[in-house]
């Protein structure tokens, strides 16, 4: 395991972007709908984003989205900008996600996202959770095949018991085998993600180089400490935060 404090990096401008909303049809009935957005041209990376809280954000047929202040939600434009291309994962059948992220059910879904991930370009896929949503990256890294993902990005994991009755323990992290990046706010309050879990988080992932970056900082909009207008959520330090995430990402590729 290694730390590092990243630096903000200026994010290049986008001229246009690409959005497709897709409905992918599960085995067991249903579906799971997604949401692609990216530049049309010169993307050098796809992210799949797993958005915390109950992770029913309200993708509409258009690409608009109902919900959109959490983290992995609302910064794709900024990924865009870096070249990234993201995934957007909403809930299945607008039902609550708490307490199914762990699953092998999900697992397998995760399994057909990371498909439609790799059917969009022949670049590099990555994995990023936040909150209640790195329990379901975790999963996805656990089961997916090194040759599919080129990491997982896990940050203000839910590490302690809550109402969800599943943490990113519980999501097979020896499994992984990915480098993977643990990102922790030292000024997060939620309770069920505290940032002195970092470096258990990452020793959990034997298998894995990982890396524990620590952030500050974040703005509080709401008095629920887990909410995503809160240190937790990054409010008001998205452009530190995603700066920093890119700048792992490239090296992990560069030292790939």
């Amino acid at each position: 395991m290694s730390s590092y404090s990243g630096g903000l990096k200026v994010a290049p401008a986008v001229e246009r972007v690409r959005t497709e909303v897709r409905d992918l049809m599960l085995d067991g009935g249903g579906y799971q709908r997604v949401l692609f957005y990216g530049p049309e041209s010169g993307m050098h990376g796809i992210i799949v984003m797993f958005p915390g809280g109950t992770g029913d954000i309200g993708i509409e047929s258009d690409g608009a989205i109902r919900h959109e202040d959490n983290f992995v939600v609302r910064t794709r434009a900024l990924w865009a900008h870096y070249g990234y291309g993201v995934v957007i994962v909403d809930a299945i059948g607008h039902q609550s996600m708490r307490g199914k992220r762990s699953t092998p059910e999900y697992a397998n879904v995760t399994r057909d996202i990371l498909a439609f991930a790799h059917s969009l370009s022949n670049v590099p896929v990555w994995v990023m959770g936040t909150s209640q949503g790195s329990i379901a990256a975790m999963n996805a890294a656990a089961h997916a095949e090194r040759r599919e993902l080129a990491g997982v990005i896990l940050t203000e994991s839910v590490s302690v018991l809550g109402k969800s009755k599943e943490t990113v323990f519980d999501a097979h992290p020896q499994d992984v085998r990915v480098p993977a990046l643990i990102v922790a706010n030292r000024d997060d309050r939620c309770w069920v993600a505290p940032p002195s879990k970092a470096k258990e988080i990452a020793d959990a992932m034997p298998n894995s180089r990982s890396t524990v970056l620590f952030v500050e900082g974040g703005v509080a909009k709401s008095s629920n400490e887990c909410s995503s207008l809160t240190p937790h959520g990054y409010w008001e330090i998205d452009d530190k935060v995603v700066g920093d995430i890119e700048k792992w990402m490239a090296g992990t590729i560069a030292g790939s």
